[in-house]
């Protein structure tokens, strides 16, 4: 049976096939996580599409909501390299990317790599570290490498941060600069658990979770972004995201809107989330799905939208509430 997509045509067989060959290992991963990490599986399903969609992830909650606990168990369903992060206030830049160091026996200067250099970096408690050093982790977010004393390394493929924070009002952080957040991809904001899902959370503390396995490869996740970037986009999908981001840069409780760079974000995530679910097209629920997720922490309100209580979260829901997709 062909299944045609939102504009009625038939979408590449060939992409359909190959989509399909992953859905037990995503299905997999979801579970593997469900183990360990016990609430919304959404939240699960967003770090997919980070990673297949080459992105990087902020997650906001108050201490002890399983923030760090979610991003480890997903680090090791991926068979690649993963290193942590603990952000301090007098953490350096050169923590993160590493420093050279004297070789005794040869007389030469070599290598010693920091933590950035694994498939999968887990920043935990990234705003408690002052701007130098978060602003260590903007030349590898963006662009893959890092520069060492002049010398510039690649780092391994795939690379995905994973950061945590907590929120601004706690006592000893530090607000991340405008420029750090447009790297991330997406803000997931966890809060406190359901009473029933905090239950579970008691009953099974004393499980152990040691055995969590590796479902997918390095090699596996470059293969998966390749074919999320080819699930198709109609253009009215398309001009559906560019009238979103445009309503938030001309909301007149918005100084700083969704920039060009958010709404290619968008597009990129949306397609990975097709993936996810086994569609090689994007349908509008996967944009009206993502949207606040990859445009919230990119949003700056006026001074008199944050008296009043205003999220950039509530000028999103107006934006899917009043722009209506003219898709057929």
């Amino acid at each position: 049976m062909t299944i045609n997509n939102v504009n009625g045509e038939a979408p590449n067989e060939a992409l359909v096939e190959a989509i399909s060959r992953y859905r037990l290992q995503i299905a997999r991963i979801k579970e593997e996580v469900g183990r360990v990490f016990i609430g919304k599986g959404d939240v699960v399903e967003s770090l997919l599409v980070a990673l297949f969609s080459g992105g990087h992830v902020l997650l906001e909650g108050v201490p002890g909501v399983a923030k760090t606990t979610l991003v480890r168990a997903f680090a090791e369903t991926i068979s690649g390299s993963f290193r942590r992060i603990q952000f301090t206030p007098d953490l350096l830049p050169s923590d993160i990317s590493g420093v050279y160091i004297p070789n005794l026996q040869s007389g030469e200067f070599v290598l010693r790599k920091g933590p950035v250099f694994a498939n999968v970096v887990i920043g935990d408690e990234i705003n408690r570290a002052p701007a130098k050093t978060q602003a260590g982790l903007l030349e590898a977010m963006q662009e893959r490498q890092v520069t060492i004393e002049g010398t510039t390394h690649s780092l391994p493929s795939p690379f995905l941060v994973l950061a945590t924070q907590n929120p601004i009002e706690q006592e000893g952080v530090y607000e991340l600069p405008e420029a750090q957040l447009d790297r991330f991809l997406l803000k997931i904001v966890i809060g406190y658990p359901a009473a029933e899902e905090e239950f579970r959370v008691l009953q099974t503390h004393h499980v152990s979770r040691n055995d969590l396995q590796p479902i997918l490869t390095s090699q596996d996740v470059d293969v998966i972004q390749k074919l999320a970037e080819s699930v198709f986009v109609s253009d009215e999908l398309i001009r559906y995201i560019v009238a979103l981001a445009r309503f938030t840069r001309e909301h007149p409780q918005i100084l700083l809107g969704a920039s060009p760079r958010a709404a290619l974000s968008l597009l990129k995530a949306v397609k990975a989330r097709a993936l996810i679910f086994d569609r090689a097209f994007v349908l509008p629920d996967d944009v009206k799905k993502l949207a606040t997720g990859v445009f919230s922490h990119r949003m700056k309100l006026t001074p008199e939208a944050e008296f009043s209580s205003i999220s950039p979260s509530d000028i999103i829901s107006q934006a899917l509430n009043r722009i209506p997709y003219s898709g057929t």
